[in-house]
């Protein structure tokens, strides 16, 4: 692998810069040209200085930092080509590029998991990127190259034949071994205490344990960038950055995210709730200021000219609305709903009063399920469908009697000054969809918005009547936390 060239460093930023900014980073000309200053001073000897510059002069949050972090090795890679040593001692490479039958070995595999065991247990990382790289020349290659595009490099495949996960007990026994011959040359703490129930040594083993999944997930990553690079080198840096790069956790797609991706999103609830406080809050000041007061403005511009220098207004002290949350848990958008909830908890001050119903096809008030502040926020959906009776003698949502039951027994949570927020995608199994009760809730709240997962384009689409509901009430998607955000901040009352 050969250093890549800097004669087009300017190429490079640019394309740099718009990749990220088609990840939703706002990326100005003032950062870019403080990123373009940043590879003046620097230069391009030291990669990873070059690195922390770069994301000092563009990011503004730490948690855009993977994002760059990819789009950075895209633009500005390690090297270009297959690497110098895997050219000069190439690893013998197996003809079949199927996995080997079940009882047959399989030599090469076997001898990369040895070299990498003893890498992770050293933290060698050197050792795991040229580890890395003969991975994905051995096992991640597929496609004959015959056509153009048909070819190309799998980290998934690698990572598939070398099964990095199955070495952990193998490097936990190597560094248990290191630590006690390095013990044993040591003259202190060579004997427990008496009576030691061994608690300590369990602890340091889970820790241990712990320590060596983050290596072995950093060789993944290594394997996934190293397969990301050659890639890149055939379709272009500014392709594989709009394809292959993790979005920022408030771009996910709710309706796509992944236990990990939910995790992340649940960490951003509280950051995103600050935000939208200090929105709302500015947005009721200036409401309260009122309408300008025509005849008062015009007394007063009598001592002015004519001039109105100074408008006078009608002064409004606004009441914080109330808000209710009428929420889809089923499977297929229980995600969007238990983000969306998590984030009302947050904000729950923003409000004068919060009610929160839950339903699949059948609905029950879960406020106090959400009040708990010692229940943990990844078991919020498991705890509704088990504690609250949401369902009845099926599994399946149906919006129609749900809103019916709403519209029947819980119609007293919502006033003239009550903000009603539908969430679900609207798929109602092909039942009726009951547009009356809708209009029911509709004529007795101040303003109703149905915030749907699914882009507008699925919902003339199969057992969707998001099309029906839309007559009768505002629907928007929203289809990631940024996108939740925005209407939030926009729609609801002040």
């Amino acid at each position: 692998m050969t250093a890549p060239q800097a004669a087009d460093p300017a190429a490079r930023l640019t394309g740099l810069v718009r990749a990220l900014r088609g990840h939703g980073l706002r990326i100005g000309p003032a950062e870019t040209v403080d990123a373009a200053a940043v590879l003046d001073v620097l230069g391009f000897t030291d990669r990873e200085q070059m690195r922390a510059g770069l994301a000092a002069a563009l990011l503004r949050s730490d948690g855009q930092r993977p994002v760059f972090d990819a789009a950075f090795d895209l633009f500005f890679p390690r090297g270009v080509g297959t690497p110098e040593a895997l050219r000069t001692d190439p690893p013998p490479v197996p003809d079949d590029p199927e996995p080997p039958r079940f009882g047959r070995p399989d030599p090469l595999r076997e001898q990369l998991r040895e070299r990498l065991a003893a890498a992770l247990a050293a933290d060698d990382r050197a050792a795991q990127a040229r580890l890395a790289a003969e991975v994905v020349e051995a096992f991640g290659r597929y496609g004959t190259g015959g056509t153009p595009g048909s070819d190309g490099w799998s980290a998934h495949q690698a990572l598939g034949r070398l099964s990095p996960e199955t070495l952990l007990a193998r490097v936990l026994a190597a560094l248990r071994d290191a630590a006690l011959r390095e013990a044993a040359l040591r003259e202190a703490a060579l004997r427990e205490a008496p009576g030691a129930d061994g608690s300590a040594a369990d602890v340091s083993d889970r820790v241990l344990a712990d320590e060596i999944r983050r290596r072995i997930q950093g060789f993944r990553a290594l394997v996934t960038g190293e397969a990301r690079r050659r890639v890149a080198e055939r379709q272009g840096a500014e392709r594989i950055a709009e394809r292959a790069v993790a979005p920022t956790p408030d771009r996910i797609d709710f309706l796509y995210a992944g236990r990990d991706q939910l995790a992340e999103l649940r960490r951003t609830v509280h950051p995103l709730a600050r935000k939208l406080a200090t929105r709302l809050a500015a947005r009721r000041r200036r409401a309260a200021r009122g309408r300008i007061d025509l005849r008062r403005t015009l007394r007063r511009s009598l001592g002015t000219g004519g001039v109105p220098l100074r408008p006078a207004y009608r002064l409004r002290r606004p009441a914080r609305p109330e808000l209710v949350l009428l929420c889809d848990v089923s499977g297929s958008v229980s995600g969007f709903a238990d983000f969306t909830m998590l984030l009302v908890r947050a904000m729950s001050e923003q409000f004068s009063k919060v009610r929160v119903f839950a339903f699949v096809n059948r609905t029950a008030e879960v406020t106090e399920l959400l009040r708990d502040a010692d229940a943990d926020p990844a078991r919020l959906a498991a705890r509704i469908l088990t504690e609250a009776g949401v369902t009845g003698h099926h599994g399946n949502s149906d919006y129609g009697s749900a809103l019916g039951e709403f519209a029947d027994h819980h119609l007293d949570a919502v006033g003239p000054r009550t903000c009603v927020l539908v969430l679900g995608d609207a798929r109602t199994n092909h039942r009726d969809p009951n547009l009356a009760a809708l209009r029911r809730i509709a004529d007795r709240a101040r303003r109703v918005f149905w915030l749907n997962p699914e882009p507008p384009a699925l919902w003339p689409t199969g057992d969707s009547a998001a099309l029906g509901y839309a007559d009768v009430v505002e629907m928007h998607s929203c289809r990631n936390a940024r996108r939740l955000g925005e209407l939030i901040a926009r729609l609801l009352p002040v």
